[in-house]
C-alpha cells in the first residue's frame, strides 16, 4: 500500500516531461527540494506558492528519502 503522503506525488508524461510532481500541479519534486536546500522554510514556501500545502512538502521529503534507499550505487563515469 502506498503511504498517503506519497499519493501526493504524481508522474504524468504530459506534465513537466514526466518528472515527479506535486498533485499533478506543475511543481516538480526537484524544485521543492531545491527551495528547501537553499534554506527556505516550509512557511516561506507556502507563503510564496499558495496552492501548495504542508503535506506536499512532507511528501517531497519522503519521496526523496525513499529514492535514497538504494541497495547499490555504481559510478557511471570517471
Amino acid at each position: 500500500m502506498i503511504e498517503p503522503l506519497l499519493q501526493r506525488i504524481s508522474i504524468n508524461p504530459d506534465i513537466c516531461h514526466g518528472k515527479p510532481c506535486i498533485r499533478g500541479l506543475r511543481y516538480p519534486v526537484e524544485f521543492l527540494l531545491e527551495l528547501l536546500s537553499a534554506g527556505m522554510t516550509h512557511e516561506e514556501i507556502l507563503a510564496d506558492y499558495d496552492d501548495l500545502e504542508e503535506a506536499d512538502i512532507l511528501a517531497t521529503l519522503l519521496f526523496a528519502a525513499r529514492l535514497s534507499q538504494v541497495k547499490s550505487v555504481y559510478r557511471l563515469a570517471s
